[in-house]
């Protein structure tokens, strides 16, 4: 039986230990190294400093089989990886042609000063790992029993080149293939969930089943290990689909980003169209939507009516609902959903309105009270959304506009 690998992530940069940037490049690489059944004992931060980088290395040599680097590949005085680990494990550092002209053939800030080739000198008989995404190469090599894998710091190219480049080369070193889906649940919480499928989870190896909370929402992961892509595709299908079976019409999507990106395809694919009239969400939802590449052909336009002047104005809102009934209320919700499908000439019309704190709240309407009007072809329903209390503001308008995106979702569905 093969021996697990573990490896150590060492993130290279003063910036990070002074708290001037999040280390999110360790998170994402931690992730997808679990995800290859490769464990990860130990996250080292160090600065810009040649001694204590190389005590760092040499501590990582001697409990680690993998050390993947983040950081230091730059051209200026402090940008020391490569120097100080080829160093560490006695390479010297060799110019690699194709690097260096790919450097002078991207280059688009003017002229390219001297210093800048030194992205190019890379530690001998390494695997230049190709950066399409920035100037600077990353390189991985084996030396000492010990594969070192370097990437670039930028979060944007160090996703990338993990994805695109790392990932394949470690792929080689776990023997077989490995594939994971991720379900992607809402309306759920992650307690209630792993409650409903422990039974599954618990029985589940090869497939495994693991789930983890994010923000308002959760998701299980499905991981097989199979002895090439196809066979360990194939094999996460049946547990994918007990679990999906288990967890219904809490399951939104399979291996998709977000619900905004899930209901403007099912919109696209209904061939239907949406506008939205918010309140206390300040335009989120639109934002949410329009996010999404290509919205354009299910959004038709949003509405920010904040005061009750610009709800009656802009969106016809009656006097009269207003002073019976409140700004936030059942009967205003009603009015902005049904009246903004009509004004935008849209299928479906959103309507909230609530009370996003910290502020503002009474006996009568407390903090945290938010109602959302949906409007579809002609039929307008209101529902008051789940209470947050002792939320900060930024986060019930977030929640609010992630159960709307669902109660739209469900609604085009027929699901209660």
């Amino acid at each position: 039986m093969q021996k697990s690998l573990s490896c150590e992530i060492l993130a290279v940069g003063t910036e990070l230990l002074l708290g001037q940037i999040a280390n999110t490049d360790a998170q994402m690489l931690s992730q997808g190294l679990s995800e290859l059944g490769i464990s990860v004992f130990h996250h080292t931060v160090v600065g810009d400093n040649p001694q204590r980088l190389r005590e760092a290395v040499e501590l990582a040599k001697s409990r680690a089989d993998i050390i993947i680097t983040t950081g230091g590949l730059g051209p200026t005085a402090d940008d020391l990886t490569k120097e100080t680990i080829a160093s560490a494990f006695g390479k010297k550092l060799e110019l690699h042609g194709p690097s260096l002209k790919r450097l002078y053939d991207r280059w688009t800030f003017g002229k390219m000063t001297k210093n800048n080739e030194r992205q190019a000198w890379l530690p001998e008989g390494c695997e230049v790992l190709v950066n399409d995404w920035g100037t600077a190469p990353g390189c991985a090599f084996e030396a000492e029993g010990v594969h070192v894998v370097m990437l670039p710091g930028p979060p944007r190219e160090c996703t990338a080149m993990w994805k695109h480049r790392a990932r394949p080369y470690l792929e080689k070193l776990t023997g077989g293939a490995i594939v994971s889906h991720y379900i992607r649940l809402y309306g759920i919480g992650e307690s209630a969930m792993e409650d409903k499928i422990a039974y599954i989870m618990d029985n589940a190896i090869n497939p495994s089943a693991a789930p983890y909370a994010k923000e308002g929402e959760c998701l299980v992961r499905v991981t097989a290990k199979g002895e090439n892509h196809d066979v360990a595709e194939e094999m996460t299908k049946p547990l994918m689909e007990q679990i999906c079976s288990e967890l219904k019409d809490f399951v939104y999507g399979i291996d998709a980003e977000s619900l905004e990106e899930v209901l403007v395809a099912l919109l696209k694919e209904k061939n239907l169209t949406i506008s939205t009239a918010e309140s206390c969400t300040g335009g989120y939802i639109s934002k949410r939507l329009t996010d999404i590449p290509g919205c354009s052909d299910v959004f038709m336009g949003g509405m920010v009516t904040y005061s009750n002047e610009s709800k009656m104005k802009l969106l016809g809102v009656k006097e009269e609902t207003l002073k019976a009934h409140g700004a936030v209320s059942e009967e205003t919700a009603y009015e902005m959903a049904k009246n903004v499908a009509e004004i935008m000439g849209t299928d479906i019309g959103v309507g909230i309105t609530g009370i996003a704190g910290p502020g503002g709240g009474t006996e009568e309407k407390p903090v945290g009270l938010i109602y959302a009007g949906i409007s579809y072809k002609g039929e307008t329903k209101v529902y008051e959304l789940p209470r947050r209390k002792n939320q900060s503001r930024e986060r019930v308008r977030l929640l609010a506009s992630s159960k709307v995106l669902d109660l739209v979702r469900r609604t085009v569905l027929g699901i209660e």
